[in-house]
């Protein structure tokens, strides 16, 4: 335990720890190497080449072809024969998922996977009517499935109830449920929040989501539907993002986490598992905006990949945490973020 007597003791290690230096060793920050000599031995003559070294960059937010637009192409039934039991259980045949704020972005892209790995129905929950309608018909158009749009507002609890329940029975089953809606208030200092606007984002993001939750667990208990939930929430769940402020998103992210872990514990009995993904910086249409540029200069420099997400890197995750290759995860927060929050 170290008192005040050890003071001295230890600034006089810190004033001679250079002469524990070695002198010959170059600074960490000038070691450049610009090729790397690698020497090979075969049938006891040897090769030798430099190889050329790339300095890095970090202009490219996504690396280049991945930010175009996606098109959905899905498993024909009669591949599924020739699928390895592990493979088999990375596939939804015959289900039927949900997907709020589908109408474009994440949520949209996060349907797209769902088709392409076999879902028969697929609704689309959003406020918006043209963007919401045109997902469906292109989603029906991609990937042949039946796909319908509910121009719902899920701060209005009897219209999720009436729209989960014609899902119900119009496709007969609900087994998938993303919970994507929600919006984001940033660069708003918490002495200047309005009142109404942080009750608005509170609202969306996660009475919202616990409204579309409610309604879906009501017709999967029902119906005895061993069914998955997803929870989009946020690494802002977790940390507290820089240089922005924003209070009420992070607060609204946090609680979204919270609840994935309560509902899955309490719907555990009836074989429904809920878990969360947790996304970091991803550029998204609402990201490219000018007024960001200064800031995504620092978000992609303080994340190790040196980039931020593109539109369908939470494909994959989503439609692991749908289907039965993730059976026995519920509750688990998936933080998906380039590596921001390691540092």
């Amino acid at each position: 335990m170290f008192t005040s007597r050890h003071i001295p003791r230890l600034a006089s290690l810190a004033t001679n720890a250079r002469f524990f230096r070695n002198p010959t060793c170059p600074k960490a920050d000038v070691i450049r190497a610009k090729e790397v000599p690698v020497v090979s031995f075969k049938d006891g003559e040897r090769a030798s080449v430099d190889l050329p070294i790339d300095s890095p960059g970090l202009d490219p937010v996504i690396p280049p072809g991945v930010d175009v637009k996606q098109v959905a192409y899905p498993l024909a039934p009669s591949n599924l024969k020739g699928l390895t039991p592990t493979l088999k259980k990375f596939t939804l045949h015959g289900k039927v998922a949900v997907v709020t704020g589908g109408g474009r972005g994440l949520g949209f892209n996060m349907a797209q996977a769902l088709a392409e790995v076999g879902v028969k129905g697929i609704a689309i929950m959003d406020r918006q009517q043209d963007v919401g309608e045109a997902a469906a018909k292109e989603l029906s158009e991609q990937a042949g499935v039946d796909a319908r749009f509910y121009a719902v507002d899920v701060r209005d609890g009897a219209a999720i109830d009436q729209a989960v329940h014609d899902i119900s029975d119009h496709f007969g089953q609900i087994d998938v449920l993303i919970n994507s809606a929600g919006i984001a208030d940033s660069n708003i200092k918490a002495e200047n929040y309005g009142h109404g606007m942080f009750r608005n984002l509170i609202d969306i993001n996660v009475t919202g989501t616990f409204l579309v939750a409610q309604a879906v667990a009501r017709q999967m208990i029902k119906n005895k539907t061993r069914g998955t939930m997803i929870f989009i929430a946020s690494m802002s769940g977790s940390i507290v993002n820089y240089p922005q402020e924003q209070s009420a998103y992070n607060t609204s992210k946090a609680a979204v986490v919270q609840l994935t872990k309560s509902l899955a514990t309490e719907w555990a009995r009836y074989g429904i598992r809920v878990n969360a993904i947790s996304p970091g910086y991803m550029d998204t249409a609402l990201n490219r905006v000018p007024t960001l540029d200064a800031q995504k200069k620092i978000w992609i420099e303080n994340t190790p990949q040196k980039r931020l997400g593109a539109v369908d890197d939470l494909n994959n995750l989503a439609v692991f945490l749908a289907t039965d290759s993730s059976a026995f995860s519920t509750g688990s927060n998936y933080v998906i973020d380039g590596g921001y929050t390691l540092w």
